[in-house]
């Protein structure tokens, strides 16, 4: 009962409140104007685009008009799907490989000293090395087939959210451990209940980042190994001069990043929605 009557109370005082209605019309508004401005800038940009690469070579800038109709003959002869397909399916597996690795192992640093004592030197060495030098060890390993593609994409998504889980744990608010304390809970408990929900926002902010990494790990691992995929398209297609079909996988990566992103700010404020609160 005192749960109803506080909600009816709190609706009763947003009603009679003359912020509230005035807060949430403007909140409402922000999102068509923001999107009018977010589409009349990428117009403006192809348009000026069209306008400048129309008078260069066409060996230099193509307008983006050729890069669309290169794109349709790209889908209409199937090979831009095929190696879109081949790009996922090494980046899917690699990423999500990253991700089952990093995220208990970042949970186990965090809450084990002796962890920490030990794999600290390690990670630290790792990641101030740029990956990208350690790309032809994964080839001399691996091989130039799925397997090398899979380790380097994994290399380059896996410590973002390695640090990103280690950082989350150890930043959770004392007095949100000293409440627990408070009331009797176990040290498991209080890693159940206080913890990894403390380490949600940090772990997607993680996969937000990896996911950016795992595409640039995608296209070197294309580069380096057998040249196929979108990567492939890319180097292929730069190759023989054909700069239309060249823009055209990068532009799809381009697709790919922007959609994976959003696609995990969404589920952020499905599974958190209190951080963004």
């Amino acid at each position: 009962m005192t749960k109803v009557a506080d909600e009816e109370l709190r609706v009763e005082v947003t009603k009679r409140s003359p912020t509230a209605p005035s807060s949430l019309r403007r909140t409402k508004n922000v999102a068509p104007l923001k999107w009018a401005v977010r589409l009349t800038a990428v117009a403006v940009f192809f348009v000026a685009w069209q306008i400048y690469a129309s008078g260069i070579s066409p060996l230099l800038l193509v307008p983006p008009s050729a890069i669309l109709a290169a794109a349709g003959h790209m889908i209409a002869d199937g090979q831009l799907g095929t190696d879109t397909l081949l790009s996922l399916e090494a980046m899917v597996t690699g990423f999500g490989l990253a991700l089952l690795i990093s995220v208990p192992l970042g949970l186990v640093w965090a809450r084990y000293r002796v962890v920490d004592w030990v794999i600290q030197p390690f990670v630290m060495a790792i990641f101030s090395t740029p990956l990208i030098a350690l790309v032809p060890l994964y080839v001399l390993w691996f091989g130039f087939g799925f397997m090398a593609k899979v380790a380097i994409i994994g290399s380059f998504s896996f410590f973002p959210l390695l640090l990103n889980t280690y950082q989350g744990a150890i930043s959770v608010d004392p007095m949100y451990r000293d409440v627990a304390k408070a009331f009797r809970a176990t040290d498991r408990q209080t890693w159940r209940h206080v913890v990894l929900p403390s380490c949600i926002p940090y772990i997607a902010a993680g996969i937000n980042i990896s996911l950016g990494h795992a595409l640039t790990g995608m296209i070197i691992a294309e580069f380096y190994t057998n040249a196929s995929g979108l990567g492939g398209l890319v180097l292929n297609n730069a190759d023989t001069f054909q700069t239309a079909r060249m823009f055209v996988p990068i532009f799809v990566v381009m697709a790919l990043g922007v959609l994976l992103m959003s696609s995990t700010r969404w589920l952020k404020r499905k599974i958190a929605p209190w951080a963004e609160r």
